[in-house]
């Protein structure tokens, strides 16, 4: 394959030469530096790349040429090239132009000339934005194929894995690929059994075990050591900031997830309200930037790995590992989060992972382009969902139990949703059925006003309808509230005592549990907010606490 393009584009020969000489300084080895002088001698060097299949990831240009300005270009270009990352070239006097960029063609981010030094000025910005090229685009394909059809529990299950681990595939539906269903007719002695998931180095998998496709990706690997000083479960954004705090303040640590690192962030399609990220960012982003910071100094992190038990011993706590395997510890971080509450209307289980997800809109978005789909859900994650599917369906049906949707959802979010033609909302409203032999056909919808009820015929929905604790691990030795989320801090003193079997000279600290050593963080604690900054605020907070209960062991 080719290698993948970084365009430079400003009329400045001197300015020219040096972006170039930059880049090639740093990127030369994994892309190919290309120059023009102009934005129409730019779009005629983009134009020529579509059509030998070249990737392009990364436009830099200036914002001031004569004849076409930068956004003008980027506005031309991304009908060719509309994966590739974008950067502008500006001078202090066109900032706004940059900003009003933002939004016009989707700026990735906006340098101030000079940019010397390069070391601190530019090459930062660009590995990021490279970085995050890599990770979502579709280049031309010699990797994983995954063969099945939409309607498949299966084949859903293996596209989220891969698409939450950020493992490119190709998706082969075997409705509309002939030759892709030939091939698993005869993998299946003329039995489809799907989804079938054909390996680079020629190994085929048929409906594969989770946990064995996991470890061919090279996602799941056993612990590098039998004892740690902290051990945290669950890899969403409290359990990676504990990752990241607790590796680098020097604890020996661990994390165990037992799906991919993200959690139920990890499948938001953009968080835009999360600090530094101007023009927002995936959950997925933001989880394999997280995960990668926290390898990098030094924390293991286990994912596709399941706990299946915890137990305390002294001030030792042991988990067990789906495998059987056990990890000690002396500290230990619960931050499993939470986990979707189902609809619990007839018709859901027979559909679920078919046409009915909870979720999961960024692996089954693309499936469900010209569609009719129904988001259910008045929340950020549901708006986020909606937004992410608009760009796909042709109709997008959000459910909605409230009057609106203004004491549930974030302002900047509702406003979007207001000017997105192909959304609508219909409020107090819910779903009382669904009506489907092997996929969606239409729901039950009832008028919590009128007490009406009517068939909507849709293709598929993705249910955002709040969550459950998940707590199950821990419920039977640390205490929880009644709805199962954990109690820590001063909510587990009562009448100035406390609680059951505590034997320490002091309270619990703010984020422990009833038993010492044992700490939640994120949206398995009882009476917290759930976003994502809060989460990650507490994670790091949790490592603080940890080394003051280490000094005491």
């Amino acid at each position: 394959m080719a290698k993948p393009v970084i365009l430079a584009v400003d009329d400045e020969p001197q300015v020219l030469n040096a972006i170039t000489r930059d880049l090639q300084a740093r990127y030369r080895t994994d892309y190919r530096v290309a120059r023009a002088t102009s934005g129409q001698e730019a779009l005629e060097a983009v134009q020529e790349y579509q059509r030998r299949g070249t990737p392009i990831a990364l436009f830099l240009v200036d914002q001031r040429m004569p004849g076409m300005t930068g956004t003008e270009f980027l506005t031309k270009a991304l009908v060719y090239a509309p994966q590739a990352r974008r950067v502008l070239l500006t001078a202090y006097a066109d900032t706004d132009a940059a900003i009003t960029s933002i939004n016009a063609v989707n700026l990735d981010y906006y340098l101030l000339k000079p940019w010397d030094p390069p070391e601190e000025r530019l090459y930062p910005v660009l590995d990021d934005i490279l970085g995050d090229w890599k990770a979502s685009a579709a280049l031309p394909y010699d990797g994983i194929r995954v063969a099945g059809t939409r309607w498949s529990p299966g084949s859903h299950a293996v596209k989220d894995l891969l698409a939450r681990s950020q493992t490119p595939y190709e998706w082969l539906d075997i409705e509309k690929n002939e030759g892709a269903r030939a091939m698993v007719e005869a993998l299946g002695d003329g039995h489809a059994k799907l989804p079938v998931v054909l390996m680079p180095d020629g190994l085929v998998l048929v409906d594969p075990d989770l946990h064995v496709l996991a470890e061919k990706l090279g996602i799941r690997a056993p612990a590098l050591q039998p004892f740690y000083d902290l051990i945290v479960i669950g890899a969403g954004p409290a359990g990676l900031a504990a990752a990241v705090y607790g590796a680098s303040e020097g604890l020996r640590t661990a994390v165990v997830e037992r799906e991919v690192p993200g959690g139920q962030a990890g499948t938001s399609s953009r968080i835009e309200n999360y600090l530094g990220f101007p023009n927002g960012i995936s959950g997925a982003d933001l989880a394999r930037r997280a995960a990668t910071q926290a390898k990098r100094l030094g924390a293991e992190i286990l994912s596709a790995q399941e706990v299946t038990a915890v137990r305390v011993e002294g001030s030792y706590k042991i988990v067990t590992l789906d495998d059987g395997s056990e990890l000690r510890c002396h500290a230990l971080i619960v931050a499993t989060g939470v986990e979707v509450r189902r609809l619990g209307v007839p018709g859901e289980e027979r559909l679920l992972g078919g046409s009915v997800f909870y979720g999961a809109a960024a692996s089954e978005a693309v499936s469900y382009t010209g569609s009719r789909v129904v988001v259910v859900g008045g929340a950020n994650s549901a708006g986020q969902g909606a937004m992410y599917l608009s760009r796909f369906a042709s109709e997008v049906v959000m459910i909605v139990r409230g009057a609106s949707l203004t004491s549930t959802m974030s302002q900047y979010l509702i406003d979007q949703i207001e000017s997105t033609d192909n959304i609508t909302v219909r409020p107090n409203s819910e779903v009382q059925a669904i009506t489907g032999e092997e996929r969606l056909e239409s729901l039950t919808v009832h008028d919590l006003e009128t007490d009406a009820s009517e068939e909507l015929a849709a293709d598929a929905i993705f249910a955002f309808i709040g969550a459950v604790p998940g707590s199950e691990l821990v419920r039977d030795i640390v205490e929880v509230n009644e709805q199962g989320f954990v109690l820590t801090g001063q909510d587990l003193v009562a009448d100035d005592k406390p609680p059951r079997g505590w034997t320490l000279h002091r309270d619990p600290m703010i984020l422990e549990t009833s038993v010492p050593g044992i700490f939640a963080a994120g949206d398995v604690r009882h009476d917290v907010v759930r976003r994502v900054a809060s989460a990650v605020g507490q994670g790091a907070v949790a490592v603080s606490l940890v080394h003051k209960y280490l000094d005491t062991v």
